[in-house]
């Protein structure tokens, strides 16, 4: 093992300022063949010249922009943290296929969940003929009630994500979504249909609340706007491609097969999740070290360097994080504020999700079938906003960031989503006025791409903004944003019916334009003095 520390010294007098590849994966295999650090005889003051050479690199490569280093291990200070800045185990570390294989599997599952809430959309009509369902109100739940699901989820997934581990919890989460598929595949009335879909609703959350957390544990913000776009195809073309299919399914092989479908794709990626891939949480994996360390050499005194429940019991502890989504709600302006305004955004969607096919058979004679095509533009404006935010996103962070000194803050992500909010209330004003007058039934499905493009705009940079802000608890925030974004799409599309019945289509739709433009400064806001919030 001397040998080994040696080598790891030799390896450091070699890279001065900038280590190659071949020479950083030298020490990474030094590293990985040592057992403990006191243990044997590492050279732990070589592996931080090393460690330092990396941040170097890092930050050439990163365009300039500089990060704190890692906590690393100090068994004299009684403190468990990383082995060095280039600790395999470190996720910022994983190998482009490891991180990559996550992001297509997230992608994959949150493609699913989304798509089976809007899948039953163009069947809400032929299931209540089936069931004899004359509440329209009640027809409408059983597409709502899935979001109340992610209201429900949320509270308990991001939360013991931080306990347990990504992983696990959303694995467990996935499979659970799975089984829920086959109640509603074989419900025999609506309420048995309505709570089956709020169970796999509680399930299918998971994914929306972990992914972007996952996605900041593995990248830097130099590279996360990327790869949250890139998660991001899933949900952008579930919600499109659900009621496109849906509506055609329902017309010729029933609507009972959209469970089936959704049953089939979403079992194998599950299991491939649960088999391909790693634990990423950063206080989760070095609190398994710390557990082993305390084991092998006999001290309980050791500590992560993440802990911050102090002497708490592990009663307490699972009670502070279970609340600490409620917590960022109510004590957090910016987790309020944006979850509010991507919460209205959500509210439009699904309203939209569930009336656009009521407007288009009574007003322009649609079939069932047909019902699905006005998805397509709402998809084409979320395809042409996610590939200016995946493009461009990073790009402009970095450049900033090198004019702020290299000092990257989570604000800048939020310039992008500015002029987004301007589109909103003008697609809300064209979409309502021209089925209101019975224009060609073209124009109000153009109308909706420019809603799908401000939509996308908005969502992609706040979230990913959201994450930036609280990196360690990032899961919390990002379910405190999921659940409230849950309620509204809930709820919203529940007073559609009522709210055009009673204003109508151009008034009705005016009265959200309206509000949509009193929302619209938000980002500019956050953009400006969100850093004082988040120190405040």
């Amino acid at each position: 093992m001397a040998g080994k520390a040696k080598s790891s010294s030799h390896v450091v007098e070699r890279t001065p300022s900038v280590i190659r590849d071949e020479e950083k994966e030298e020490v990474i295999n030094q590293i990985r063949n040592l057992e403990l650090d006191n243990k044997v005889g590492f050279d732990q003051r070589a592996v931080g010249q090393v460690s330092q050479a990396v941040r170097v690199e890092q930050e050439r490569r990163n365009g300039g922009i500089r990060y704190e280093p890692l906590p690393v291990t100090d068994l004299d200070k009684g403190t468990v943290g990383w082995q060095s800045e280039i600790d395999p185990a470190m996720p910022f570390n994983f190998s482009r296929l490891q991180k990559w294989t996550w992001i297509w599997l997230l992608s994959a599952i949150t493609l699913l969940t989304p798509f089976a809430t809007s899948i039953l959309s163009p069947a809400i009509n032929i299931m209540d003929a089936d069931f004899g369902n004359e509440n329209s109100t009640l027809g409408s739940m059983t597409v709502t009630i899935y979001l109340l699901g992610y209201v429900v989820g949320p509270i308990f997934i991001g939360p013991l994500s931080e306990i347990h581990g990504r992983k696990m919890v959303l694995c467990v989460a996935n499979a659970f979504f799975c089984l829920w598929q086959i109640g509603c595949a074989l419900a025999p009335n609506i309420e048995i249909l309505i709570v089956s879909r709020f169970f796999s609703g509680v399930g299918g959350a998971a994914c929306l609340s972990l992914g972007g957390s996952i996605i900041g544990d593995m990248f830097r913000p130099d590279n996360r706007g990327f790869a949250i776009g890139m998660w991001n195809l899933g949900p952008l073309f579930g919600p499109v491609v659900g009621p496109l299919l849906g509506g055609f399914v329902t017309q010729y092989i029933g609507w009972r097969w959209d469970f089936w479908i959704v049953l089939a794709a979403a079992s194998p990626v599950t299991l491939l999740i649960a088999v391909c891939t790693r634990e990423t949480c950063h206080k989760v994996i070095i609190e398994q070290r710390t557990a082993f360390l305390r084991k092998e050499l006999g001290r309980d005194d050791l500590a992560s360097c993440y802990n911050d429940s102090g002497q708490q019991s592990e009663m307490q502890i699972l009670r502070t994080n279970l609340l600490r989504p409620l917590n960022l709600i109510v004590f957090s302006p910016i987790v309020l504020t944006l979850s509010l305004y991507i919460s209205f955004v959500f509210g439009l969607v699904y309203l939209l999700y569930t009336t656009i096919p009521t407007v288009f058979e009574d007003k322009y004679g649609f079939n069932t079938g047909e019902t699905g095509f006005p998805y397509i533009s709402l998809g084409l404006g979320n395809v042409l906003a996610w590939l200016l935010f995946t493009i461009y996103s990073d790009k402009l962070v970095i450049q900033l960031a090198q004019a702020n000194q290299g000092t990257f803050t989570p604000e800048m992500r939020l310039i992008l989503s500015i002029p987004f909010g301007l589109l909103l209330p003008l697609s809300l004003f064209w979409y309502g006025w021209s089925s209101d007058y019975n224009l060609h039934w073209a124009s109000t499905i153009i109308s909706l791409v420019p809603f799908g493009f401000g939509i996308v705009g908005l969502f992609l940079p706040i979230s990913t903004y959201i994450v930036d802000s609280y990196p360690i608890y990032a899961a919390s925030a990002t379910s405190a944003n999921v659940i409230l974004r849950s309620v509204t799409g809930a709820l919203l599309p529940l007073a559609g019916p009522s709210l055009y019945g009673s204003l109508g289509l151009g008034w009705g739709n005016s009265l959200l334009g309206f509000i949509a433009i009193v929302m619209a400064p938000l980002p500019f806001v956050f953009y400006k003095f969100g850093a004082r919030l988040r120190k405040a």
